[in-house]
């Protein structure tokens, strides 16, 4: 069968079969729906796309807040346990204070927080903004550290005039400065956090002589999965230093020992990144500054 198309009277009559002509509205109609089909896709792919992208925004930024709250919670954890050092300290002294203290000694006091009058329109509160927040754990942080400056002198005051002379533990325990890691909060070596630090680090070769700071008698000489070798010293009334970290043991329990004895060799024992002596002097078991007593 043949379709006959006539466009004007003079020109030439044009015929195509029927099949032929159903074929390529066939394959017109496959074309029109292959190109819906591929406009469709890519809008949709554009859609999926955009979608990805703010779901990955979101991630994003969801895991930027948590890090910082991570990093809050640490800092106000770090200050909690600074605080609460403080109010034992506080207790410790409140408890000296029984005895009656007699030093010409000056005893250098926290900064005073100044305030003058107060006034203006009234502002709602507001929510801390990231910055503002951070602000502020910066200002109480530095406040905690001059009250645990002004606590430590006050302490070490107190012992200075109430211990006799050969018992108070002032004395170098090594021949070397004590640059490896100071008293006070640090970043852990082992698992890089901030911890706070009990005691004074004494870089020093391993063998070098480690000497009693003071006279008193040896609580313990032994081995802790912590401190590696370590002697302990009872100097009377509470006080105790401990050298750790040993090499060697010179000493033994029950042992009287005399100001700058050797009673150990330096080394690398127990957790440690190297050779060297770490060094406390504990009151009543609390933990005290030892640079505010060492005198070289």
């Amino acid at each position: 069968m043949r379709i006959i198309f006539v466009t004007n009277s003079t020109s030439k009559p044009k015929s195509v079969h029927l099949a032929t002509f159903i074929a390529i509205l066939f394959l017109c109609f496959i074309g029109f729906i292959q190109g819906i089909s591929w406009l469709d896709s890519k809008y949709n792919g554009d859609v999926e796309e955009k979608k990805s992208l703010i779901n990955l925004k979101l991630d994003l930024n969801l895991g930027s807040f948590q890090k910082n709250l991570d990093i809050y919670a640490t800092q106000i954890g770090e200050l909690q346990a600074r605080l609460m050092r403080i109010d034992n300290q506080s207790q410790r002294l409140q408890d000296f204070a029984k005895e009656k203290l007699k030093t010409n000694e000056k005893i250098p006091k926290p900064a005073p927080i100044k305030s003058s009058g107060q006034g203006g329109p009234f502002v709602p509160e507001k929510n801390f903004t990231e910055a503002e927040l951070q602000s502020f754990i910066d200002k109480l942080t530095l406040d905690i550290e001059r009250h645990e400056e002004y606590y430590n002198n006050l302490e070490a005051i107190y012992l200075k005039q109430s211990v006799f002379k050969d018992t108070l533990p002032n004395a170098s325990p090594v021949n070397a400065p004590f640059n490896s890691s100071s008293y006070g909060w640090r970043v852990d070596p082992f698992l890089g956090v901030k911890a706070f630090h009990e005691g004074l680090d004494f870089s020093a070769d391993a063998g070098q002589p480690i000497k009693a700071t003071a006279a008193g008698i040896v609580i313990s000489a032994e081995v802790t999965p912590e401190y590696g070798n370590m002697v302990r010293i009872s100097h009377g009334s509470g006080l105790e230093t401990r050298y750790a970290h040993a090499a060697k043991l010179l000493v033994k329990e029950g042992d009287r020992i005399k100001k700058n004895q050797v009673v150990a060799l330096v080394g690398n024992t127990g957790r440690s990144t190297g050779p060297h002596l770490h060094y406390e002097i504990r009151m009543n078991g609390e933990s005290l500054d030892p640079r505010k007593y060492l005198q070289y």
